[in-house]
């Protein structure tokens, strides 16, 4: 990954906590020209975040630089000072975050938020600016931009709230677009929207763009080349369509086969075990641990990433040759142990509004105003999983909303089990069916209480559910943890 002048460059760079254990990123170096895109894939953990962030010459409180740099159009991004890299962020580099609606301020209407920047970073004042304002929302395709930049962030959708973000960062006329997961959580249609954008926006204002997603859908689509990380380090790179073809890396051979195809019936393949913890200290390749072609010199000293060709690069003492097999497991709906005859759910003409009704609403026989679920009947059986597709804004976040009480129904009917009325609110169910019907949500970290430790919010439904003492409640959350393949160090 070469250029003959570079924009940004990191040179054997290393991030890690100060108590010795294994660095977040590794001995990492990468350049990226101008005008170039680059993608960087891997499992959540493996440091694309970290490193994406010390592009903007941040490091995460409790982390530092151990070693090597990264500069940015010969600027030292990790050794400037506050004034330096307030004029860099959101100028020349502008970042897209993966979820815009937690990046805006809640109480600021969007064309005040996207004026910040344009007032920080460019000479337009009174009218300019806001005739700016509208010309970006434009740009990003939104509707009728003179009336949406007096929306505020709760009044948009999240397809709507993503082309904002993309706004703002472009508001500063930046060199170097950095995305983090710029399509995570919206549906394939606003997806490909985002995608297609961007693709366009790159094409036309010549900007260099760094992608960092676990999708390597979005990367395929957006970046010229690829740089696969695992563990902190890269571990692949080369050209996007010749690596996603012919991947060298079991690892990277792994994540491909990892990806649900929607043209064959074949089940994907997961990667069996676990990323090394920070705490694991392997004297040689860490992902010889799950990996099904190690030999005996995998396990002692890391292998450094190579040439092949010139182009690609590989860190493996035995790199596979060839193409993808395409060859899954088969599953079929018989094998998963669906009983069909018990219904777990029942939803009868169910209808669903936004709109807040008072005293005269329920007084005169006037309509409800628009409906975001509309006399909606399904039956969901015990054992069975339900797919509800459909593009931002049809319905279905209300549905999950409407069945765990955290939504009022307007009219229609939805029982639980034997009968349980679901069309009452959360506050007015018993604990049994608290407990019995839960809710993921799209955005873990705006759902989450950032002031308590993973330890204190797995500890409240176990103590409001079961009872659990203190010393079962610790060892329940550790054997949670476990569950979705996370190391019990993450509790505290």
């Amino acid at each position: 990954m070469t250029g003959a002048s570079p924009l940004l460059e990191i040179d054997r760079l290393v991030i890690g906590g100060a108590d010795g254990t294994v660095p977040i990123v590794d001995d990492l170096s990468l350049t990226i020209d101008r005008a170039a895109s680059l993608g960087i894939a891997g499992e959540s953990g493996c440091g694309k975040s970290t490193l994406l962030l010390a592009m903007m010459g941040i490091i995460k409180p409790g982390l530092r630089r151990r070693a090597g740099g990264c500069r940015f159009d010969g600027m030292d991004l990790l050794n400037s000072d506050d004034r330096a890299l307030e004029k860099l962020r959101g100028g020349r580099v502008a970042l897209i975050p993966q979820n815009a609606g937690t990046a805006l301020t809640p109480n600021i209407r969007i064309g005040d938020q996207i004026g910040e920047v344009l007032a920080l970073h460019t000479d337009l004042t009174g009218d300019a600016l806001q005739d700016r304002v509208i010309q970006l929302l434009r740009q990003v395709r939104l509707p009728t931009p003179e009336r949406l930049r007096r929306r505020f962030p709760h009044e948009l959708s999240g397809g709507q709230l993503q082309r904002v973000g993309i706004a703002m960062a472009l508001a500063g006329e930046p060199e170097l677009l950095l995305l983090d997961e710029p399509t995570t959580g919206l549906d394939v249609t606003t997806q490909l929207g985002i995608l297609q954008l961007l693709a366009d926006l790159r094409r036309e204002r010549n900007v260099a763009m760094i992608c960092v997603s676990h999708d390597l859908g979005v990367i395929a689509t957006l970046s010229d080349r690829v740089a696969i990380m695992y563990s902190g380090r890269i571990i692949e790179a080369g050209p996007t369509a010749q690596l996603l073809r012919q991947p060298a890396h079991p690892y990277s051979r792994a994540l491909l086969a990892s990806i649900p195809r929607l043209s064959t019936a074949r089940i994907p393949v997961s990667i069996d075990g676990r990323p090394p913890t920070p705490q694991q200290h392997l004297p040689g390749c860490r992902f010889a641990p799950r990996c099904g072609h190690a030999a005996e010199d995998c396990l002692s000293g890391a292998p450094e990433l190579a040439s092949t060709d010139g182009q690609n690069w590989v860190a493996c003492r035995h790199p596979l040759a060839g193409a993808v097999d395409g060859a899954l497991d088969t599953a079929d709906g018989a094998s998963r142990g669906i009983a069909p005859a018990v219904p777990q759910i029942a939803i009868d003409d169910l209808s669903v509004t936004y709109q807040r009704r008072g005293i005269l609403d329920a007084l005169l026989p006037r309509p409800p105003g628009r409906l975001a679920v509309d006399h909606l009947s399904l039956v969901l059986r015990k054992g069975e999983v339900l797919g509800l597709v459909g593009e931002s804004g049809s319905g279905k976040s209300t549905i999950l909303k409407a069945i765990s009480g955290l939504w009022p129904v307007l009219s229609g009917k939805a029982t639980f089990g034997a009968g349980t009325d679901l069309s009452a609110p959360v506050g007015g169910r018993d604990r049994t069916t608290l407990r019995a019907i839960q809710l993921i949500f799209q955005n873990p970290d705006a759902s989450l209480n950032p002031r308590h430790s993973v330890r204190e919010i797995l500890a409240q439904p176990l103590r409001l559910y079961f009872g659990l003492s203190a010393g079962e409640i610790g060892q329940r959350a550790a054997a949670l943890l476990k569950d979705v393949k996370l190391d019990a160090s993450y509790l505290d």
